[in-house]
């Protein structure tokens, strides 16, 4: 008998205890919640160029291959050098065998080694470009979004976007007759910072050829956006 009793206890006490659960699930609830989304955009100049030489050549003596190869990267790195404003990266550099008809024996050696120079000063590697162009060839010529020029675009991005979504809250507040709103969660995401947009270089190189004057370039601008999505709470 004291077995069933006390059994009778633990049900009654579960049942209770699911009984309250509703009431908890009901405080959790967020009710007059509203998912939103603002966006601020501005057209952002491409403001750095980037310009990718290169020297190739072959032999049948790897050793004096990579010989001619240093020696044309280092007169061409010693020239940018004294050019203010130029940023030098070495790129890639590559050797691989040359073989014979049949494909079995090795008859030589190609070398490439690549030169990549940066600027925000267009005519300066323009000139510059035109110079190393009587030793080196070029790969491309491209232009992108300055890292500074990228940091001041999103901090005024960020805030046009949180004033937007400041203007929408407010919206939907007073139109659903609301007294107010908090911001429950809010998010940033940013898109149209471009990969650096690639030229091709032939033209520049027909005009240093022929003794020309250094061409003038224009790199354009990209329309870059900031979005913010959030979620808001009108109070009633």
């Amino acid at each position: 008998m004291s077995r069933f009793t006390r059994s009778a206890a633990v049900i009654t006490l579960g049942v209770a205890t699911l009984a309250s659960l509703p009431a908890v699930a009901a405080e959790g609830l967020n009710y007059n919640q509203i998912s939103l989304r603002a966006e601020a955009s501005q057209e952002v100049a491409r403001d750095k160029m980037i310009v990718t030489l290169y020297t190739e050549s072959q032999n049948s003596d790897p050793a004096k291959l990579a010989a001619e190869i240093t020696t044309a990267v280092n007169k061409a790195l010693g020239q940018a050098r004294e050019v203010k404003g130029v940023t030098l990266r070495q790129g890639s550099r590559n050797s691989y065998p040359i073989y014979d008809n049949k494909n079995q024996k090795i008859t030589g050696w190609r070398e490439r080694a690549e030169l990549r120079l940066e600027s925000a000063d267009f005519p300066a590697l323009s000139k510059l470009t035109g110079e190393l162009l009587n030793t080196l060839k070029m790969d491309s010529m491209d232009f992108a979004i300055a890292d500074a020029t990228r940091k001041a675009s999103e901090d005024a991005l960020l805030k046009d976007a949180v004033a937007a979504f400041k203007a929408r809250a407010q919206l939907a507040t007073d139109a659903l007759g609301g007294k107010g709103y908090k911001i429950v969660n809010l998010n940033f995401n940013t898109n149209g910072y471009p990969q650096p947009y690639a030229r091709g270089g032939m033209m520049m190189k027909a005009a240093a050829m022929d003794s020309a004057p250094t061409p003038e370039v224009e790199a354009g601008t990209s329309q870059v956006s900031m979005s913010a999505d959030g979620v808001i709470e009108v109070l009633q």
